[in-house]
């Protein structure tokens, strides 16, 4: 098991790649915390995740639910030595810069930028005082790097990669990790993707939640990835070797 016993926070795990993610972690030994805005699909995840793990309902839409969210967790497990911050509002490719409404942008840097940041706050300081090696990890975007239709989903995402830099300078000498995942085509969850987009993936498929949840594993745990932080490991099967968004048309 390579994570016996240790306590790991796993935000949008409902769907999708955080249920992947949180999944797989329960598989490794991991007590785990998840959570989600529906509570009907997050406690299906947590009926797959097992014995040991719990379902929190959490709407991170609300800036204040990431501190409740980290005190619960350390309330009814323990604090956290593993946070994954996966949560993502749906979103729709129709929203360009012309077109997004401002709440629908407010609403996505919320969830991803602004509650990221109070929920990797929180769960920090609980590592660094309680002399934990912690590891945290942002789900990014190819996004991050690249423009597309989706300018709230693009600059929030960006804004997370630069956060999860910030995060890993201030915690490497409490020797906790932060790093970053940035998937590529992963149908499901917040993406719909046209089957025949398959093709434009050099490795001739689309990827799996699995996919990326297993790379995920190896970014958090110490026995492949202890002298790594800092940085964002990309998941795509080639997908970014190309400009594969066409332009939009006016």
């Amino acid at each position: 098991m390579l994570f016996e016993d240790e306590i790991a926070l796993v935000t949008g795990a409902g769907n999708g790649i955080g249920r992947a993610i949180a999944i797989a972690l329960a598989r490794e030994g991991a007590r785990v915390a998840l959570a989600d805005v529906d509570r009907e699909k997050g406690e299906a995840a947590r009926a797959a995740a097992g014995d040991k793990a719990i379902f929190l309902p959490a709407d991170l839409g609300d800036i204040t639910a990431a501190e409740r969210l980290a005190q619960e967790t350390a309330a009814r497990l323990g604090p956290p030595a593993i946070l994954v911050h996966s949560a993502s509002p749906p979103r729709r490719e129709s929203d360009h810069v012309f077109s997004v409404a401002d709440d629908t942008f407010e609403q996505m840097l919320t969830v991803n930028l602004r509650s990221g940041f109070r929920l990797a706050r929180a769960a920090g300081r609980m590592m660094r005082e309680g002399g934990v090696r912690g590891r945290i990890l942002f789900v990014t975007s190819l996004h991050a790097e690249s423009p597309r239709n989706l300018p709230h989903y693009s600059a929030s995402k960006a804004g997370m990669t630069m956060l999860m830099k910030e995060f890993a300078r201030d915690l490497a000498p409490d020797g906790i990790r932060v790093n970053a995942i940035a998937p590529g085509a992963i149908p499901g969850g917040g993406f719909a993707a046209d089957p025949a987009m398959a093709q434009l993936v050099p490795m001739g498929r689309f990827g799996t939640p699995e996919d990326v949840a297993d790379m995920a594993l190896a970014l958090l745990c110490d026995r492949f990835s202890r002298y790594v932080t800092g940085t964002t490991v990309v998941v795509d099967g080639g997908l970014a070797l190309h400009n594969w968004i066409p332009p939009r048309a006016r």
